[in-house]
């Protein structure tokens, strides 16, 4: 598969058959004048996973994509068309298929109150996980790593990455890290031997 990472949590899936675009958010940039997408997938509704001022204007110019969200989103997208899916779905976009996993938001704070979020598994093989740290229901090629948040600790992305065991781990949601390779370094001294981390290059694809 092609992967394109546009910073935090956003990134092109190519798998050949759909050309699949995840999260595209405030913190992420490059993404405006991607084309010729069959959907856009969005986990969840925070501002960082989607800009509704881009969301539009990238619609238009891909009017063949399908926006696919999770209820909280769909709350906030007013009478721009979109699909609503949960987990337990499994659809088909372009050839490839998307299972539908997770269900919640981590937890930030026990005061603010927790949101729908999807993940998404791509061909059996490539783990979005949005804000949380949903397993998949079998052994992953790669894993997209939440790296930092306010809902989120170093350890619990350690764990995360040993409890999943995939062969490439690719970190994201790295957007509020003013030295994200602080991170990354403890990923790849703590993480399973067989799995490599690979940090992508903003704006360049990359097979994986």
């Amino acid at each position: 598969m092609r992967i394109t990472h546009f910073g935090h949590s956003c990134l092109l899936l190519d798998t050949g058959t759909a050309r699949l675009l995840l999260d595209p958010g405030a913190f992420s940039a490059g993404f405006e004048s991607v084309r010729g997408l069959d959907a856009v997938l969005v986990t969840h509704q925070h501002f960082d996973h989607l800009d509704a001022d881009r969301i539009r204007p990238l619609l238009d110019a891909n009017p063949d994509a399908r926006l696919i969200v999770d209820s909280g989103t769909a709350e906030q997208l007013g009478d721009l068309p979109h699909e609503v899916t949960a987990p337990g779905a499994v659809l088909e976009i372009g050839g490839a298929r998307v299972d539908v996993l997770g269900g919640q938001h981590a937890v930030i704070h026990p005061d603010i109150p927790v949101v729908p979020n999807n993940a998404y598994l791509v061909d059996g093989t490539h783990l979005h996980p949005g804000d949380s740290f949903t397993p998949p229901p079998a052994p992953v090629d790669v894993l997209f790593l939440p790296s930092g948040a306010p809902w989120l600790k170093v350890s619990e992305a350690v764990d995360y990455l040993r409890a999943v065991a995939p062969r490439t781990a690719v970190p994201i949601h790295e957007a509020v890290l003013a030295r994200p390779a602080m991170h990354y370094g403890m990923f790849e001294r703590l993480g399973p031997e067989k799995t490599t981390i690979t940090v992508l290059d903003r704006e360049s694809a990359t097979d994986l």
